[in-house]
């Protein structure tokens, strides 16, 4: 059941992106309402992307809740492991993570998947739930392939942000 709901979700955005000429912003922010609007365990879904001489990754698109946590050092956090792992992360209790930044009481697991530019990580979509335990391999299956079609469809221009 969870497969054809992405499916049909990665179509909508791959058709969305191809055809439009939104910003590369705008096109972020479409897909992070999208996953929020349609997904009910992505109660807050970002983009943040780095900033490799500061080691530091910065928000540039989200939907849900505002937060503070705008500027994420690498290594910090959740979103900062995976900027050095280059791998995905998946929370499924965040209460049990020691390097966990809070950015809300009501989160309760996280995923962050890494997007590759040129097999070079350039930034990350983060995903919180309010809901323990909701993300598996489809997810993060799911999540791979929208970090993929950004790339593939903004290019060097994710690098301009």
């Amino acid at each position: 059941m969870k497969n054809q709901a992405f499916n049909s979700i990665l179509l909508d955005i791959s058709t969305h992106l191809s055809q439009t000429k939104n910003s590369v912003e705008e096109g972020l922010q479409w897909v992070c309402e999208t996953l929020k609007n349609n997904l009910t365990a992505y109660q807050w879904v970002g983009f943040y992307f780095a900033e490799p001489i500061t080691k530091t990754l910065h928000l540039k698109a989200y939907a849900g809740a505002p937060t503070d946590h705008t500027v994420i050092p690498f290594g910090k956090g959740i979103c900062g492991q995976v900027a050095l792992s280059n791998a995905p992360f998946v929370v499924p209790d965040v209460t049990l993570q020691d390097n966990y930044i809070a950015c809300s009481v009501d989160v309760r697991s996280e995923i962050v998947v890494p997007l590759f530019l040129e097999e070079k990580n350039i930034g990350q979509i983060d995903i919180d739930s309010h809901q323990p335990d909701p993300f598996g391999e489809e997810d993060t299956q799911f999540l791979e392939a929208i970090c993929k079609l950004i790339a593939d469809t903004y290019g060097n221009a994710l690098l301009e942000i």
